[in-house]
């Protein structure tokens, strides 16, 4: 039998980015004997949650983020110099529809990966060696699952292919014993998230709602999570890392959170999601994924698909103008007793997934599905049966493998 290879994994963007490619990082761990993650600083923390993870490698690269880092000669052969040294068989190199996949394949063939597959809009000459060609209007952790298994790598028996992380801790000393809803009000991106102003009027709404409210934000949002909670809600804002606001999120009944991180962190620990979705990306391609979700938020405003990062229309209107009735039938909807199932991840017996929860008249182009993608037109070598991911390998390991 082939020796399972030495796999890597590129996803170089956000912390939300890293946690939609999760399914397909499990994908290549199931097939691979090392798995190892090269991601930016800005998803490092998200790739340290993913189960399947063997190393994590960080690399802030000149061609991804709003503010790139500057190109730098020796940073970028120090780079190669570590993936040289890491003899990876094989690379996947996962990008969004509208990024290029070029730049880190480059790199890769420069540091000896011998065989590198990616999605790609543009001839990658000797580049790839597998051009994926990614489904139109497919969602951001589908099109990176469809990659891994044309690419000769299948989820493990038993692997929904849902978002999953790590087991998170028990955080009932930040949060209480008491049943919660988190209410995340920052964002990366401003156009993706309410005002502060408006977040601080759905706090006191859920909390007159009878609805014990926590406030979550990281520390630089300390000051925006203080207004926001006021004398209705916990802050705590600046007090959790990744893996306890993970915790937190497990914790709620729901979250209530823009288009962000905490969203598909909120989704990876199985919580329901009331997102309030600007529509400056598309939502069919980056919604809550695999669990019940409300979309809230005018998916035809004038901002749709501009990818602005902050509103272009005064009054921030497509998210400050959602109501407090359609945010509270919303967690209603959510929360109460006949709150909808998950809908079934790709792969499972019935070939689909149910659409998402919409509040009636909040969302008029929200997310839908796709067919599924074409065959591949390249395997990489040594290709059939390959082994199921083995156990753990050191001690941070201990709990890879399990996905909450």
């Amino acid at each position: 039998m082939t020796a399972a290879p030495r796999s890597l994994v590129v996803r170089l963007d956000s912390a939300g980015d890293v946690l939609l490619a999760g399914p397909a990082v499990r994908a290549v761990a199931a097939g691979s004997s090392y798995t190892a993650l090269l991601c930016g600083p800005l998803g490092e923390r998200a790739a340290r949650l993913l189960p399947g993870v063997d190393e994590v490698i960080v690399h802030d690269a000149p061609w991804v983020g709003l503010r790139p880092a500057p190109v730098d000669r020796r940073v970028t052969e120090e780079l190669v110099d570590t993936l040289a040294a890491g003899r990876f068989d094989r690379a996947l190199v996962l990008v969004s529809y509208h990024q290029s996949p070029l730049p880190a394949a480059l790199l890769l063939k420069l540091a000896g990966i011998g065989w590198i597959a990616a999605d790609s809009v543009d001839y990658p000459g000797a580049l790839l060696d597998l051009r994926h060609h990614r489904k139109p209007e497919r969602h951001e952790a589908e099109a990176a699952l469809d990659l891994a298994r044309d690419a000769g790598f299948s989820l493990p028996p038993g692997d929904d292919g849902a978002l999953g992380v790590l087991p998170p801790p028990d955080t009932t000393p930040l949060t209480g014993g008491d049943p919660y809803v988190v209410l995340h009000p920052g964002a990366a991106v401003p156009a993706r998230a309410w005002s502060a102003a408006r977040a601080a009027r759905a706090a006191g709404a859920l909390s007159a709602a009878g609805h014990r409210v926590i406030v979550t934000g990281g520390p630089g949002e300390r000051e925006l999570t203080a207004a926001v909670a006021g004398g209705h809600a916990l802050d705590l804002g600046g007090r959790t890392d990744a893996h306890q606001l993970a915790g937190v999120l497990a914790g709620a009944r729901a979250v209530v959170v823009g288009n962000t991180g905490p969203a598909h962190l909120a989704a990876a620990v199985g919580t329901p999601v009331v997102c309030l979705f600007a529509p400056v990306v598309p939502a069919r391609l980056w919604a809550p994924y695999g669990v019940p979700h409300v979309l809230l938020g005018d998916q035809d405003a004038p901002c749709a698909g501009s990818r602005a990062r902050r509103c272009p229309v005064p009054g921030h209107p497509c998210l400050d103008t959602v109501s407090d009735t359609a945010l509270l039938a919303a967690v209603s909807r959510l929360t109460g007793p006949g709150r909808p199932p998950a809908p079934p991840a790709p792969g499972r017996a019935d070939g689909h997934r149910d659409g998402p929860v919409r509040a009636p008249d909040d969302d008029r182009r929200g997310a839908h599905e796709t067919s599924r993608p074409a065959d591949a037109t390249a395997r990489p070598p040594g290709g059939g049966a390959r082994p199921a991911a083995g156990a753990a390998r050191t001690a941070t390991d201990t709990e890879r493998g399990a996905t909450v």
